[in-house]
C-alpha cells in the first residue's frame, strides 16, 4: 500500500449544524473552542458559507461578516473555507456577475481562504466568474461537483466535468456527495477515474443519512483521495458525515495517518456535546441511518431545514408526504441534484404540492425560473405540461443565465446610500428581510433557546376550535380546523396575540361584499402587487408571499376589481388569513 497522507477539513462551524440542527449555532457558542480548533492539525475548516449567511441575517440577528472576522481573531492560522453557490452566491436565484465579483471580493477581505464552488445543476457555466474572481485574488478555488443518482447522472459525466473544472483553474476538486447517495464502489471507481486524468488533489464529502459514508470514506482512501469531509463526533451521523476522530484514530499507524491531534479532537467534541443539547430545540429528527433517503435523495442540510419550515407552516404531521412528494417534483424539473438552491426549490415546490393538497395549484417563482431555463442547463428534459404552463409561449434560457442580467451593484448602493458594501450585499441577497435585519441586528431573536409548550384548547369541546397556545411565555389565540387535531396542526401567530383583536374577524366581515383572496399558507408578505380600485381578471396576481424562503404568486380566484387590501407588506400572515376583497 502506498503511503498517502489523509487530509481532514471540520465541518462542525458551518455543515455540522446545517444539517442537524437547522443552522441555528450561534457564533458566541463557536468561539469558547476556536483555541482548540486552531491547534488541532485540520486541513481546513469549514465556517462559512450555504445556508449560515441567510441563517445569520434571517434567525440570529446576527452579522455573518462579523462572524467571520470574530473567528479570524480567534484563529489567525486556520485555513477558513466557504460553500458558494457560484452564480448565485448564497442566495436563491442568480446574481449579475458584478455582485458576484464583489460578494467574492468582499469574503476573501474578511478571512475566507478556501472558496469551495458549485453549481446545483453542474452547469459549468454558472462556476466561471466565481472561480476567475477567487483566482484572481489569489485564494484557493475548489471547483466541486454535485454528485447525484437519477437516470440521465452517471460517472461518465462527472469524470468529464472534473476535467473542465481543473481546465478551469481547480487547485482541488471536491466531489459533493450532499445527500449521502454515493455508495463505496462506485465511490472508488470514480475517484480512480479522477486521479487518472486530473492532477491536482481529490477532496470527498459525504452525508451518513443513508448509512453509506463511513464505508465509502474507506474505499475512497483506498482509492486515493486526498481530504476528506468530516465532523466532531457529537456533530456527527445522521444527516451529517462521519466522526472526525473516529477517522482519525482508525487510519492513526497506517500510511494515511492524518495531521489531526486526536486527544484534541476529543476535547473539541466534548464542547460540543454540550452545545448540541442547548439547541436541542432545532435538532432534526433524522439523527440514524434513514434508508429511504436513497429514494426521495434529500441532503442533509435540507433534512433539518424541512422540518422546521413544515413546523412554520403547522404542518409537521405530513413530512411523510413531503418526503414522498420530492422525488416525484424532482423528476417534473428535469432531475436536478438537490444540493442549495435547488434542493430547497424542489423541497418547498413538494411542500406547496401537500399543503395545498394539489399538485402545482401554486408553483414558486424559483420553480418557474428553474423551468424558463434561469438557473442553467437542466440535466434532463422537464415535464413537458408543466414548462408549458410556465413558459406561457415563451422560449426558455440557453445561454448561460447571467448573461441576460443587468449589472446590480450600483443600483443597490443607490437604493442603500448610508450602508457600506456588506449591508448592500445582505440587501441585494434578501431584499425580504433586510431591513428587519438592519433594525435587529445585535440583539437575542426572542424565545430562541425556549421550547413550545403544548396547546389548551379554549372554548371548544374537540374538532374545530380556538386553542390558546403560550410560546415563550405569550400567549396566543390559534384556529384549529374540523378534524385536525391540537397537536398536529397548530400554529402559533405571532400576529394575533389574545391580547388584541385577531385579522380574520375584520376580514370575514369584509368578505360579504366581495371574493376574499385568501393565504394558502403562512408567510410574510413581500409584494403588493395590485392596488385598490384595480380591475383584475382571475390568475392575475395580487400579491406576492416569501414563505419557506421562496417567492409564491398569490393570484386572483376570480375577475373583478380590488376593493379592498388588507394587509401590508412586511406583515406576516396565516393560512385562511384575508388577504384583499374582490368585488364583482
Amino acid at each position: 500500500m502506498s503511503k498517502q497522507k489523509i487530509h481532514i477539513t471540520e465541518l462542525a462551524l458551518r455543515d455540522s449544524h446545517q444539517s442537524l440542527l437547522a443552522t441555528r449555532m450561534r457564533t458566541e457558542d463557536m468561539l469558547p473552542v476556536a483555541e482548540k480548533i486552531e491547534k488541532a492539525g485540520f486541513w481546513s475548516v469549514e465556517m462559512w458559507g450555504g445556508a449560515t449567511f441567510d441563517s445569520c441575517v434571517r434567525f440570529l440577528n446576527e452579522d455573518p461578516w462579523e462572524r467571520v472576522r470574530t473567528l479570524r481573531k480567534a484563529m489567525p492560522t486556520t485555513r477558513f473555507q466557504m460553500l458558494l453557490r457560484g452564480q448565485n452566491l448564497i442566495g436563491y436565484r442568480h446574481y449579475a456577475d458584478d455582485l458576484v465579483v464583489r460578494f467574492v471580493e468582499l469574503a476573501a477581505e474578511a478571512g475566507i481562504d478556501i472558496f469551495r464552488v458549485f453549481d446545483a445543476l453542474n452547469d459549468i457555466r454558472n462556476l466561471e466568474t466565481s472561480m476567475k474572481t477567487v483566482k484572481k485574488l489569489g485564494k484557493h478555488a475548489e471547483g466541486t461537483i454535485s454528485y447525484t443518482l437519477s437516470p440521465v447522472h452517471s460517472n461518465k459525466m462527472f469524470l468529464e466535468m472534473a476535467v473542465e473544472l481543473e481546465k478551469m483553474g481547480s487547485d482541488t476538486i471536491c466531489i459533493k456527495d450532499m445527500a449521502g447517495l454515493l455508495a463505496p464502489e462506485p465511490a472508488y471507481e470514480l475517484i480512480s477515474e479522477i486521479k487518472g486524468k486530473v492532477s491536482v488533489p481529490i477532496h470527498l464529502h459525504s452525508h451518513c443519512t443513508s448509512g453509506y459514508a463511513n464505508f465509502t470514506y474507506m474505499r475512497a482512501i483506498e482509492a486515493g483521495v486526498d481530504i476528506l469531509d468530516c465532523s466532531i463526533s457529537s456533530l456527527s451521523q445522521g444527516t451529517a458525515h462521519p466522526p472526525t476522530e473516529t477517522i482519525v484514530a482508525m487510519l492513526l499507524g497506517t500510511p494515511h495517518e492524518t495531521d489531526v491531534d486526536l486527544d484534541t479532537a476529543i476535547e473539541i467534541g466534548e464542547y460540543f456535546a454540550g452545545v448540541r443539547k442547548k439547541y436541542k430545540k432545532y435538532l432534526s429528527k433524522f439523527t440514524g441511518v434513514d434508508v429511504n433517503i436513497l429514494k426521495s435523495q434529500i441532503p442533509g442540510g435540507m433534512i433539518s431545514n424541512l422540518e422546521s419550515q413544515l413546523k412554520q407552516q403547522g404542518a409537521i404531521d405530513k413530512i411523510d408526504q413531503v418526503m414522498e412528494e420530492v422525488p416525484h417534483v424532482r423528476k417534473d424539473l428535469g432531475y436536478p441534484p438537490l444540493v442549495t438552491p435547488t434542493s430547497q426549490i424542489v423541497g418547498t415546490q413538494a411542500v406547496l404540492n401537500v399543503v395545498t393538497g394539489e399538485r402545482y395549484k401554486m408553483i414558486s417563482k424559483e420553480s418557474q425560473e428553474l423551468l424558463r431555463g434561469n438557473y442553467g442547463k437542466l440535466p434532463a428534459k422537464p415535464d413537458e405540461e408543466l414548462q408549458k404552463r410556465v413558459l406561457a409561449g415563451k422560449e426558455p434560457t440557453t445561454c448561460r443565465p447571467a448573461d441576460n442580467l443587468e449589472p446590480e451593484l450600483e443600483k443597490m448602493r443607490k437604493e442603500l446610500p448610508d450602508h457600506n458594501d456588506e449591508d448592500v450585499m445582505v440587501h441585494a441577497l434578501f431584499p425580504q428581510i433586510s431591513e428587519k435585519y438592519y433594525k435587529d441586528r445585535g440583539t437575542m431573536p426572542e424565545d430562541f433557546f425556549e421550547e413550545e409548550e403544548e396547546a389548551t384548547e379554549k372554548g371548544s369541546s374537540g374538532g374545530s376550535g380556538v386553542y390558546t397556545v403560550t410560546v415563550g411565555g405569550k400567549t396566543y389565540n390559534v384556529a384549529v380546523q374540523e378534524g385536525a387535531t391540537a397537536g398536529a396542526t397548530a400554529v402559533a401567530i405571532p400576529s394575533a396575540p389574545v391580547a388584541s383583536s385577531p385579522a380574520p374577524a375584520q376580514t370575514e366581515e369584509a368578505a360579504s361584499d366581495g371574493t376574499p383572496l385568501v393565504a394558502p399558507l403562512p408567510g410574510n408578505i413581500y409584494k403588493i402587487v395590485k392596488t385598490e380600485g384595480e380591475a383584475v381578471d382571475a390568475g392575475d396576481v395580487i400579491l406576492i408571499m416569501e414563505a419557506m424562503k421562496m417567492e409564491n404568486d398569490i393570484v386572483a380566484p376570480t375577475s373583478g376589481t380590488i376593493a379592498q387590501i388588507l394587509v401590508s407588506t412586511g406583515d406576516q400572515v396565516h393560512t385562511g388569513q384575508h388577504l384583499a376583497i374582490i368585488s364583482a
